[in-house]
């Protein structure tokens, strides 16, 4: 019955979390040799929270995070377009939270090594290849190695090999002219603890958010992303991921805003080290599961960052799989059910992100129709008119308050299969 897992990242680690908890034995296969934290912030929306509170990890991530009390939009001028609370304050029986990505891995990490033991885990053991056999699956790894087990689960992200020996016409990810500068920087807080800001527009955008508590002088640690359009047909190195770029190339565009409550430029400047990295995602997939080997997060649904809803999707892909084996059992009829459940409604947020239906679509409207120079966003969009935006990209989301407020525990407590 042993589920083989590629990949050591928040989507598998979830998931090997999930089936230890009920009874499934596993093996999750990483490909790097020593698992270290690298990223920078991301957001966990209420209803992934929810999961690794059903895991037992409330003190864990609050040990790490922030609870997210507030999301704000704002024109390039640092007008007001649209503040809304967010996670408990805004009456989610779970918070949202913020946290450094490198951090949730590890914590997921630990979690699994402290619960299911050491072997639980094998490191430098990339992925290449899965085929199905006559009574489960196997999985191929770089150094001619390979594991035998009852399915095998692709967790091995955007650049999937296992996604690949599916389609190997696919190609690369694709680019749509955005690029992100990414890093965090010791700052004083704005608009209290906990503020989520989105500023700017469709070609132009910095998002920040607190990661960290303040300090005793004052200083949190900011996560914040710079973003600029470009023309998506010149060349850009973009497989990339983790390339450092200096301060200068990003800051230019972004001199200007300072605002009576933030700095970007100073934030940006700030900065120890920033990243760059492209805006990419996939075509959705007509099939994610062939027999008994399926896809999940960024292997099956890359989306772009918007709406923070990459890593809280891995976690609802990891803990669906969990869910459907108690009901259909260790079997290819789980990964039918789980696919079945989960593609259709990954699909239609990463088609809501990509055609700018995501909760940042404001910005562009503001801009469009006024400059970003307005005294009362009465005058340009009705509040009312903002405020189903929001209700709208929630439920498509899959986090409106009060159905997931209302809906039973994904995987019950002491469920065993």
């Amino acid at each position: 019955m042993t589920v083989l897992i590629a990949g050591g990242g928040i989507a598998g680690l979830s998931l090997g979390l999930t089936l230890h908890q009920i009874g499934v034995p596993f093996r999750v296969f990483e490909a790097t040799r020593a698992l270290k934290p690298m990223g920078v912030g991301i957001n966990l929306q209420p209803n992934a929270v929810r999961e690794l509170f059903d895991l037992g990890l409330e003190a864990e991530l609050d040990a790490i995070g922030v609870r997210t009390r507030q999301l704000g939009f704002y024109s390039k001028l640092g007008n007001t377009i649209w503040e809304e609370p967010r996670g408990l304050k805004a009456g989610y029986a779970w918070p949202q939270f913020s946290v450094h990505r490198g951090e949730l891995q590890m914590l997921l990490y630990r979690a699994l090594l402290e619960r299911a033991g050491p072997e639980a885990v094998t490191t430098g053991a990339r992925a290449v290849g899965w085929e199905d056999t006559n009574d489960g699956a196997v999985l191929h790894l770089d150094d001619g190695r390979s594991a035998s087990g009852r399915m095998v689960i692709a967790a091995d992200g955007i650049h999937s090999a296992l996604r690949a020996c599916q389609y190997p016409s696919e190609g690369a990810p694709i680019w749509d002219g955005r690029i992100l500068w990414r890093a965090t920087t010791r700052a004083p807080l704005f608009k209290g603890d906990g503020a989520m800001v989105m500023i700017g527009h469709d070609n132009l955008r910095f998002v920040s958010y607190p990661i960290s508590a303040p300090d005793a002088e004052g200083l949190a640690t900011l996560n914040w992303i710079a973003e600029k359009r470009f023309d998506p047909n010149q060349d850009f190195q973009r497989e990339d991921w983790n390339r450092a770029v200096d301060v200068d190339q990003c800051v230019g565009d972004f001199e200007d805003w300072r605002f009576d409550w933030i700095d970007v430029p100073a934030l940006i400047r700030g900065a120890d080290v920033v990243y760059e990295y492209p805006m990419v995602d996939r075509d959705p997939l007509p099939r994610w599961t062939f027999g008994n080997r399926t896809l999940m997060g960024d292997a099956a649904h890359p989306t772009y960052p918007i709406g923070s809803n990459g890593a809280s999707q891995a976690i609802l892909d990891a803990r669906n799989i969990g869910a459907q084996m108690l009901e259909h059992g260790v079997n290819d009829a789980a990964l039918s059910a789980y696919e079945a459940e989960m593609r259709p409604a990954a699909t239609k947020i990463g088609l809501a992100n990509r055609s700018g239906n995501g909760p940042d679509a404001v910005l562009q409207r503001v801009e469009d129709l006024c400059g970003g120079d307005f005294d009362e966003i009465d005058c340009i969009i009705p509040r009312a008119d903002l405020a189903a935006h929001a209700a709208k990209y929630k439920a498509i989301s899959g986090f409106s308050i009060e159905a997931l407020n209302a809906r039973q525990r994904t995987i019950a407590d002491g469920a065993q299969v």
